[in-house]
């Protein structure tokens, strides 16, 4: 859509108002509600943003660490903002308030724009590619100011027990259920599935696969839906990757193919051993290869690391398999148009462009080299199999080895790599400062 037909469709709807959006380094939506007026000036000249979005933390703390794209040495001035048109869509649940996606092009840090620039090294290679992330969260009956309260301590789940796939628990909250579904739907976010997994109110939702960056966009506008939707029925929805240790922890499974410009999946070859292509095996042998160099992509929390544990239905090692959901990699080939590669280590926590960028770019490179597949398929249980390479245990050892790392340079670009890891390093520095109730209890009384 261009400009010019944007303002008319908002001039004929009568809209007063738009709200424009973007995320920061760890996935989370910023913006503001403009006027239609101001949209104009924006949509001729570009707009301004503070860059300190760039420059503090989930909670709104400066980082602590080397952050050259801002900060006080730069007074932390307005960065160049673009509103991408292509990403209009109208916000179901807030009086179809409409709301434009935007991005940073001249900030290394942006995700969006990371994931542009190699969606467009696909593209260059003659390849359109096609994701879809599915998210599992947990929804408790609670409010911010409950939760805060009573110092983040034991949430209560919307539902008790353990009621993966259950017909009965989504009936019996079933407006919330609907809401869900169909008003993200409205949202231009089709949801091909939604359920219950196992654990105390816990759903997951499968995203219809689109090109990567409207894939991307879908997922992160996704997560901030279901917060919004689930606060009108006073239910906050957590991407927590794991909240409780004696649960399963929130999965963000990142689905991907590669097509070409006749429609066809490249991914899948009939005459093949399993119906899955070459260019498939050295897209999946890029991934195992970049893995333990980009790991804080797919992993970018503290937490993150709680959930990739054995047993918890999520990934240890640097492994693949065929339908395997114990491997890192999954391969899939239920006929041809699904084929496709299920990237299994991400968390619900991730930035879904990060996680995107990540795997694409690692994917790309194994084409660009014809890295062969020689790790030989999982079979079985890979929490069981000693021999593969254990993924990274905790965010300091993740980030430093992709701090260190050329590959990663190569991959995502040195400017973008050098911010990155120092938000991460960061984080962990957040962490280590604090003193914990496990110290307290541990500690205090028997040392």
């Amino acid at each position: 859509m261009t400009a010019q037909a944007l303002l008319l469709w908002l001039e004929q709807r009568g809209a007063q108002k738009i709200k424009f959006a973007f995320t920061d380094i760890d996935g989370i939506l910023r913006g503001k509600i403009i006027s239609t007026e101001k949209l104009k000036d924006a949509l001729q000249h570009d707009t301004g943003f503070c860059d300190v979005v760039f420059g503090w933390d989930s909670q709104d703390a400066l980082y602590s660490t080397d952050i050259k794209v801002t900060g006080w040495h730069t007074g932390f001035p307005d960065a160049l903002c673009r509103l991408v048109t292509s990403t209009l869509r109208e916000i179901p649940w807030q009086d179809n308030m409409p709301l434009l996606l935007a991005d940073f092009p001249t900030v290394a840090a942006c995700p969006r724009n990371l994931l542009k620039q190699v969606a467009k090294q696909a593209t260059d290679m003659g390849f359109t590619a096609r994701f879809a992330q599915e998210f599992e969260w947990f929804n408790f009956a609670e409010t911010p100011q409950s939760l805060a309260d009573k110092n983040h301590q034991q949430p209560k789940p919307v539902t008790p027990g353990m009621f993966g796939y259950s017909v009965l628990r989504p009936s019996q909250l079933i407006d919330y259920n609907n809401a869900l579904f169909d008003e993200l739907t409205a949202f231009n976010i089709p949801i091909e599935g939604l359920h219950t997994e196992t654990g105390p109110g816990v759903y997951e939702a499968a995203i219809a696969h689109d090109e990567v960056l409207a894939a991307a966009d879908k997922a992160v506008l996704f997560k901030a839906g279901v917060k919004e939707i689930a606060s009108r029925f006073g239910i906050m929805a957590s991407f927590m990757a794991k909240w409780n240790q004696q649960l399963p922890g929130c999965s963000g499974h990142v689905h991907q193919s590669l097509w070409n410009e006749h429609g066809e999946n490249l991914f899948a070859d009939a005459a093949k051993e399993r119906g899955i292509s070459k260019l498939l095996e050295h897209y999946v042998a890029g991934q195992l290869l970049c893995l333990p160099h980009i790991m804080p992509m797919y992993a970018p929390t503290i937490n993150s690391y709680k959930r990739l544990v054995e047993g918890a239905w999520a990934p240890t090692t640097v492994s693949w398999g065929y339908d395997n959901r114990t491997a890192a990699i999954r391969v899939l080939h239920p006929y041809a148009k699904a084929t496709r590669v299920e990237t299994r280590i991400p968390g619900s926590d991730s930035n879904p462009y990060l996680a995107m960028a990540a795997a694409l770019a690692s994917g790309l490179y194994g084409i660009k080299h014809q890295i062969p597949l020689r790790l030989a398929a999982t079979t079985g249980n890979a929490y069981a199999q000693e021999s593969n390479l254990p993924l990274h245990s905790n965010l300091a050892d993740a980030t430093y080895a992709m701090q260190q790392s050329a590959l990663a340079n190569e991959l995502l670009g040195e400017a973008f790599v050098q911010h990155f890891t120092a938000t991460r390093i960061h984080e962990w520095k957040q962490f280590s400062d604090t003193v914990t109730d496990w110290e307290l209890r541990r500690y205090f009384e028997i040392i």
